[in-house]
């Protein structure tokens, strides 16, 4: 029992708390709709054109008569290629195993909204979204298998909200979000432990949890050609529970029974607790003339509120708790837009975008979010089937640099997985917006 006693469940799950999909930097998701999608969601606070602004600014909605409905999909397919480059495995022995192929995995993020005219000052609205999430899994055998297998985020956030029209400039909103989380997370452990010369152990943590959070926004037009859009969602603070199960995969059982007294280490009770970051976006809408429209976004995501993860197992003395040092940093968003009205139906849509990411450090860049700085490249179009119904198309291709990596867990039995990732990320989406 003392020897599985070493036996580490790094927190990784808790990277992504979100929802398996797509990116802004870190694991943020910007792709609340799919009708700011060829933008590059550059003017995304003060666009305000269908009713998924409660997400992105609730003041929003002031510029909605009626009843507006608004529902799509964004369909995200990542890459994420490792190629090694002297990684070692427990004990400090060179890694065996693959590349681990393609850690990228296809995932639908579906949104859907709607908003009331109460009044000609009082608007309400209620959004479904999911604001956080990622995925990745590695080829069962690959080099860095005891950092991680497999991550999977699931979540849903329900966002109603609330305008109010001061005068014919000024707009307020406000609005509340519960957010529900699903994780799962697996890996390799090594047996025994610090040498994995009898094999390994499976390794796997789910855990869920939910909380409140809030959101403001205002809405200014400076003149009737220029609007701008300010924006604040705030921390969210999850306190996650479930269960972490280590279980037998590759260790001769006739050897792993007498090395634990005949048992396997079972099942633990798992906690944890991460504050999901706080953002601010400005952003401006500016008419040209009567067929150009320019855009764009400032945003920044206060990511230093997660210095690190920590899960604390107990109930089981077999499997130990331990912490991940993440020490991400706050990052910023720059985005720039235009769209061209090519008739009465048809608009064309472009933009470009840089991303800043929360990972500081090759040495603390974990394999469950290889993450790095993102260049967006954006297009879509929107076309008006009649006066209420609109339909918006975009897609976006996301560039990454080849990313490096370093991350030096020996001490937790792990090794060093050293070498750097291909990536990119395409996303599809649409949106169908209606008025009554």
């Amino acid at each position: 029992m003392k020897a599985i006693s070493s036996l580490r469940i790094i927190p990784a799950v808790i990277l992504g708390l979100g929802a398996a999909s797509v990116h802004a930097a870190g694991f943020q998701l910007l792709e609340q709709n799919a009708s700011g999608l060829g933008n590059a969601y550059a003017g995304s606070a003060a666009i305000a054109d269908n009713a998924s602004t409660i997400f992105y600014n609730p003041a929003g909605m002031t510029r909605l008569p009626g009843v507006n409905v608004s529902a799509g999909f964004n369909a995200i397919l990542p890459s994420f290629k490792f190629n090694n480059h002297g990684s070692t495995g427990p004990g400090s022995s060179p890694a065996r195993g693959s590349n681990g192929g393609n850690a990228g995995s296809l995932a639908l993020l579906p949104n859907a909204y709607v908003s009331w005219e109460l009044t000609p000052n009082w608007y309400a609205g209620l959004g479904i979204g999911v604001p956080f999430g990622l995925m990745t899994e590695y080829d069962g055998d690959w080099t860095g298998r005891h950092h991680s297998k497999k991550f999977s985020i699931e979540s849903i956030n329900v966002n109603p909200s609330i305008a109010y029209k001061v005068n014919e400039q000024l707009s307020l909103g406000a609005g509340v979000n519960w957010m529900r989380l699903d994780a799962e997370f697996s890996r390799a452990a090594a047996f025994p432990p610090n040498s994995g010369a009898l094999g390994d152990l499976d390794a796997t943590v789910k855990l869920k949890g939910d909380a409140w959070g809030w959101n403001l926004g205002l809405l200014y037009q400076m003149t009737p050609e220029t609007r701008l859009g300010l924006s604040y969602r705030s921390k969210i603070k999850i306190d996650a529970s479930g269960k972490t199960r280590v279980r037998n995969s590759s260790v001769n059982s006739a050897i792993l029974g007498p090395a634990t007294g005949g048992l396997l280490p079972g099942n633990a009770n798992a906690s944890t607790t991460v504050e999901l970051p706080d953002t601010a976006v400005l952003s401006i809408v500016h008419d040209l003339n009567s067929q150009w429209q320019l855009l764009g976004d400032i945003s920044w995501t206060g990511w230093s509120s997660i210095k690190s993860l920590d899960i604390k197992n107990t109930g089981n003395p077999a499997i130990s708790s331990d912490s991940l040092d993440l020490r991400f940093r706050d990052t910023w968003r720059i985005a720039l837009g235009a769209n061209y009205k090519l008739n009465h139906q048809w608009m064309l849509k472009g933009g470009i975008a840089w991303d800043q990411s929360p990972v500081n450090s090759n040495k603390y860049r974990p394999t469950s979010l290889p993450d790095n700085d993102r260049y967006w490249l954006s297009v879509g179009a929107q076309y008006n089937l009649n006066e209420h119904t609109t339909i918006d198309v975009g897609y976006t291709h996301l560039f990454l640099k080849s990313t490096r990596i370093a991350n030096d867990t020996s001490a937790l039995g792990k090794g060093i997985v050293r070498g750097d990732y291909d990536s990119n990320v395409n996303i599809f989406g649409a949106q169908v917006s209606h008025r009554f």
